[in-house]
């Protein structure tokens, strides 16, 4: 048979993120080892191929493009259709001009460095050896250095910077890893450090400084020289301002006592957890217990901060973490990052250099303007931010009986802005389907702008009652849409009439004449959720946070909805209770509590005039207020449960961070009983069932705790007033919360231990989540259940609820790729929108 006879031809087009990622020397290095010809091309919708050569050979190519693709390319489609021989005589990278190709690239998210990179980094042969800029087509910057498309050097900040022969020569050569790596540079031709040591300066003065200020490096030894002196301040318990991917951190000894106080008392940061950074996993070892799905989150090219627990034999400042649980670690995520790290060799706290919940600073003017007064020197770089992130954060659930999920907590460097795919329905609409924007919730907010088949759910941006916040909001918003060549036509907002980004909405929708879909925050967590999972509905969507604007004008956050794509009904919620001064009981939480109690006829109980007893005055004002209706709504968010028992408890009555109260009451569960506290009771439980005495003598009394499962119960009960309103206004049955006050305050009169309370009132809520999934189960056969909302953060919570639902055979869909707390309400909203006619919700 005739060699041209064997030879067969396929023409291929790969979707996904494999523009930016090495994809094009990858799939050349594949065609030389298949022996194929033909060329690959950057296309309007990822990369196209056209290969010929044996049919074995083809399908070997094929099956390596997905199975061997880079660690940073993302392949989410592989079309193949047969085409005529060409007759190619060799394989070739075609580059297209075309500016249509650009319209759909997807742009990776940024990438760790590499292992191969983090070698050569450290080899002393090397000619880039300690290079802190050191990158590939597999590593380094993305996102955070673009500002146009396509991804070329001249679109990035690194177009500043031309390359010296021997990078140039790397840059141009298809079997060289840095083939079109557009960061690519060394020591002679890229990017050089800056460093001024401003200890003894005044604050005024330190933002009077300029880039002129500072010393550069002009040679390998100056930046080791100035590596050198950032590691030294750092174990003399100096704070340093270091330059990153996305912003500065500030950076200092995790287990120097002096330099947290000092980093709390500069940044105002008070309470909150402070992350740190180790050099390696085993290093991370020594401090947390690590799992291998753990692990692998570490180690990912995202790398995310991963929220780990706490080694019980090891003592770490309280000012790092607390009595929390858990401690939030990272491995370096840049060259710089390493070189520190392991010069340092101990764990660096790496917090987001901003002062308050501004964003993120990225310039030098910023850095002196904003943290004068917090670093004592500055540890900059002369290659410019285009965009801001944060650093992603990470948790991975291991609930009995259940496979580890990963849950993320904060969606921004290395995750974001990989598109999210949208569900079937939108697909179907095909070019039809509108550009469409959905502005997010106040608080965690992210936007999300979609285009066809996608989403692209911004960075973390914050919380939107800050200005900053807001501005920076506006000039994220403006680069997705020139990106990605996005022109909205279509809008979504959340109903809440004083949300900055609903009235922002609202306006745009007026002004320019375009459709606005107001969405209601909680259908719009149930549906994030629903679609991440392709479910189409009706779930049974629970819904459980701290605030959400419902459309009968109370708060809501304790919600199981019946949920589709486009509606919902409310079928159970948490009975109603006051918030007597509104936001004041969120900061308050003594409040809090009294709203609770009074709500459900409890403070006549002894524990709770005790309780309040030395607040008569405080206390006469908020039942004016409650009676008289005077700034006081009435809510039935979960999380504000949460706060109520928190502040019974003694534990939080004045919270320095959103949801403190909450996090608090879980860890008291630890300090109890360990990381294994829900095993624990598992077990107490079955041996409660066979005897009655044998371990009554034990610290904590099997057959109490048998009792207690009785006692803290969450009534469900009917709702009276539905009657008189409507299936989205109004629920069908209420969940009571009274019979756990009660047992709660019986447990606090009786003196039970405050960790045996905080596991009792977790348990009632997983039952109460179990017996709602029940009850819609039996009355309307849906056996699909989805939990969203801020109170399935809590670590305790989610995986009791989740071994129990897998029990009871329910499905459960949680989100994936997004938070489940109001970062991933723009999603929902954008899911919404698109499926919704030009009317609100």
């Amino acid at each position: 048979m005739a060699e041209n006879e064997a030879r067969e031809a396929l023409d291929i087009t790969v979707k996904g993120v494999v523009q930016g990622v090495g994809f094009r020397p990858f799939v050349f290095r594949c065609a030389q080892k298949f022996h194929l010809t033909g060329w690959v091309l950057n296309a309007l919708d990822g990369v196209t191929i056209h290969v010929e050569g044996t049919q074995n050979d083809l399908d070997c190519f094929a099956i390596a493009l997905v199975q061997e693709a880079p660690e940073a390319a993302n392949v989410k489609e592989l079309e193949l259709n047969e085409a005529p021989v060409e007759g190619f005589d060799e394989f070739e990278i075609r580059f297209s001009d075309d500016a249509e190709a650009n319209e759909t690239t997807l742009v990776s998210p940024d990438l760790a460095t590499c292992d191969a990179c983090v070698a050569e980094l450290f080899d002393p042969e090397n000619r880039r050896y300690h290079y802190p800029f050191i990158n590939c087509t597999n590593c380094g910057p993305r996102f955070t250095i673009i500002d146009e498309l396509p991804y070329d050097r001249e679109h990035t900040s690194m177009k500043e910077f031309t390359m010296d022969e021997p990078c140039q020569t790397e840059y141009g050569d298809p079997m060289d890893r840095r083939f079109h790596a557009q960061p690519n540079a060394c020591f002679n031709c890229g990017p050089r450090l800056g460093w001024i040591d401003v200890e003894g300066m005044l604050p005024n003065e330190v933002q009077q400084l300029s880039i002129d200020s500072l010393d550069w490096a002009f040679t390998s030894e100056d930046s080791d020289e100035f590596v050198d002196d950032c590691v030294k301040l750092l174990k003399a318990g100096k704070i340093v301002a270091v330059k990153g991917l996305g912003g500065y951190h500030l950076v200092c000894d995790a287990l120097n006592a002096e330099a947290l106080a000092a980093l709390r008392e500069r940044k105002h940061r008070y309470g909150k957890a402070f992350a740190v950074m180790a050099h390696s996993t085993e290093q991370a070892r020594a401090y947390a217990l690590i799992s291998e799905a753990e692990e692998t989150q570490l180690e990912s090219s995202a790398r995310p901060i991963v929220l780990l627990r706490k080694r019980s034999d090891v003592e770490l400042p309280l000012d790092l973490a607390g009595d929390l649980p858990e401690l939030g670690i990272m491995l370096p995520a840049t060259p710089l990052q390493h070189l520190i790290a392991r010069a340092f060799d101990g764990l660096l706290v790496m917090t987001s250099g901003n002062v308050h919940d501004d964003p993120i600073v990225i310039e030098e003017h910023e850095a002196f303007e904003q943290l004068a007064g917090i670093a004592d020197a500055f540890l900059v770089n002369n290659r410019a931010i285009i965009e801001r992130f944060d650093d992603s954060v990470v948790r991975v659930l291991e609930p009995a009986g259940v496979d580890p999920v990963v849950q993320v907590i904060r969606r921004a460097r290395g995750l974001a802005p990989a598109p999210i795919k949208l569900p079937a329905q939108v697909h179907e609409l095909g070019e039809e389907s509108p550009e469409l924007l959905a502005v997010g919730s106040e608080l965690k907010n992210t936007f999300t702008i979609t285009r066809c088949e996608e989403a692209f759910v911004s960075q973390h941006l914050g919380d939107m009652e800050h200005v900053a916040s807001f501005d920076n909001w506006l000039e994220t918003k403006d680069l997705y849409e020139k990106l990605f060549h996005l022109q909205p036509t279509k809008l979504a907002c959340d109903l809440h009439p004083e949300y900055v980004l609903s009235k922002w909405a609202r306006a745009q929708a007026s002004e320019r004449d375009l459709p606005l879909t107001e969405v209601q925050h909680h259908h719009a967590h149930v549906v994030a959720a629903m679609a991440e999972n392709e479910l189409e509905g009706p779930v049974c969507g629970i819904a459980f946070d701290g605030t959400g604007y419902g459309v009968d004008g109370a708060i809501w956050g304790g919600e199981v909805l019946l949920s589709n794509l486009t509606t919902f009904e409310r079928f159970i919620n948490v009975a109603y209770f006051p918030l007597p001064g509104g936001t004041q009981a969120i900061h308050h939480t003594d409040r809090c509590a009294y709203g609770v109690l009074w709500a459900f006829d409890l403070l006549e109980h002894p524990f709770a005039q005790a309780f309040f007893a030395d607040q008569e005055q405080e206390t006469e004002l908020m039942t004016k207020m409650i009676e008289g209706g005077i700034n006081t709504p009435f809510t039935s968010s979960m999380g504000r449960l949460f706060d109520a028992a928190s502040a019974l408890l003694g534990i939080c009555n004045e919270p320095r961070y959103e949801g403190e109260g909450a996090i608090l009451l879980e860890a008291e569960i630890t300090k109890g009983f360990g990381t294994d506290a829900a095993a624990e009771l598992k077990t107490l439980l079955a041996e409660a069932e066979k005897t009655t005495s044998s371990l009554a003598q034990e610290a904590v009394d099997p057959t109490a705790e048998l009792d207690a499962v009785e006692r803290y119960q969450f009534g469900l009960i009917k709702n009276t007033a539905t009657e008189q309103s409507t299936a989205q206004d109004t629920s069908v049955l209420l969940l009571d919360p009274a019979p756990v006050f009660e047992a709660l305050l019986d447990d606090l009169q009786a003196g039970v231990d405050k960790a045996l309370i905080a596991r009792r009132f977790h348990e009632a809520v997983v039952r109460a989540i179990l017996t709602a999934a029940e009850t819609v189960r039996a009355l309307y056969d849906i056996n699909i259940v989805t939990l969203s909302g801020g109170v399935f953060m809590n670590r305790y919570l989610t995986e009791r609820a989740l071994s129990d639902l897998q029990a009871a055979g329910f499905t459960i869909a949680l989100n994936r790729e997004l938070p489940p707390n109001d970062a991933s309400v723009s999603y929902g909203q954008a899911v919404i929108g698109l499926h919704s006619n030009e009317g609100g919700q």
